[in-house]
Parts: structure tokens; sequence; C-alpha cells
């Protein structure tokens, strides 16, 4: 998967390379998509969530900048495969799933494989975790309409918030936080994510 799918095209961290080779992707999908859990495409889980594509969660996390001392928050933990991955290139991360079926497995899951620096929260990520803010990098894996407003507000100056954002068309964004609190803002590709549910979407 890595060297086929990942390492010739635009990702080149290390650490995000060696994250994706020591995840065992498998074993974050459901047992009649295991055969296909290393192709490069996105994959039900179920409850209408996937696990996106493989290129766009190492895109994802290398566009992050984190390193072994950064705070991380996700918004939309799914099966917990991000999370897992993130964990390898971050410090601590703490992620958030609205379904409570989902964040119940992936909880359980990433406790089973190890991945003692991950926390887990089931909620609406829509206004962050503010007991544990604030952040260097703020990661969602389901598309919000507009850039929630409480997530900017839990993202360190010099953070950055990776998200695709838009309905019918979805852009992926970088945010970096200016240390005068202002935001610059990255086009990089276009996407297609399942929608951000509870808040956010009530607000679309």
């Amino acid at each position: 998967m890595v060297a086929e799918q990942i390492r010739g095209r635009d990702v080149t961290d290390a650490a995000v390379l060696a994250a994706m080779e020591e995840v065992p992707r498998h074993l974050f999908v459901p047992a009649d998509e295991r055969a296909d859990a290393y192709a490069d495409h996105a994959l039900p889980i179920g409850r209408g969530q996937t696990i996106s594509q493989p290129y766009i969660v190492a895109l994802m996390t290398q566009l992050l900048a984190v390193d072994r001392h950064a705070r991380v928050l996700e918004i939309g933990t799914g099966s917990g495969y991000h999370a897992a991955v993130l964990s390898r290139v971050a410090g601590a991360v703490y992620t958030m799933e609205i379904v409570p079926s989902l964040g119940e497995e992936a909880s359980g899951l990433l406790h089973r494989l190890g991945y003692a620096n991950v926390h887990v929260r089931i909620g609406d990520g829509y206004k962050g975790w503010q007991e544990e803010a604030p952040f260097d990098a703020i990661l969602l894996t389901a598309a919000p309409a507009q850039v929630p407003g409480p997530l900017l507000a839990q993202l360190k100056p010099g953070g950055r918030m990776v998200l695709p954002l838009g309905t019918v068309q979805q852009e992926l964004l970088v945010l970096t936080k200016r240390p005068d609190g202002t935001v610059e803002t990255k086009n990089v590709i276009p996407v297609r994510f399942v929608p951000m549910t509870g808040e956010a979407q009530d607000r679309r």
C-alpha cells in the first residue's frame, strides 16, 4: 500500500510513511471488507460512515505537520484507524465520535492494540474538547459546510487545522492560525467525505 499508493506521490514525510507502514489497516475495517483493506479507496465501516482512502489519510496527516510533542484533536473517530496513524507521529491524540457504537468499538480496539496515547470521547465534535484545549493541530474527517468556530478557538497560534469543507463540492483545506488570531487558508485538492453531523449539520 505504502510503496504503490503513497510513497511515489506527494507524501514524503518519513514519520508519516513509517506510521502508514506500521498501523494494521485491516484490523480497522469490517471483516467482510478486509480483502480490500489496503486498496486505494475508501471503504464502508457501517452506520453510514467510511474509512478514508490510505493516500488521503497519509496526506492529511502530513499536512498537519506535527511532531512527537504535539497534541492533536481529531473530529470523527470512525473505526479509529486515522487516530492510530496520528498516534505514531504525535504525542497525544484526542478523538471524538458522534456515533456512540462506533466510538465504543474504536475505543476498545485502540485499547486492545496498545495505542495508549489515544483518548476517545463520544459526542458532537463541533464544540471540540474544551478541557484539553488548546491543540497544536486539529483534523476533521467529516465535512462541515462552514469551519466550526469553536474548533478554531481551540487551535494554538501557529497551529494547523486540516479539514474537508463543503457540501456538494468539497475541498481539502489547511488553515494556519497566525499569532494575531487571523487564519491563513490553503486549498489542497478536491475531496469527498461524509458530511459532518450534529450541530454542524444544523448550521448548514
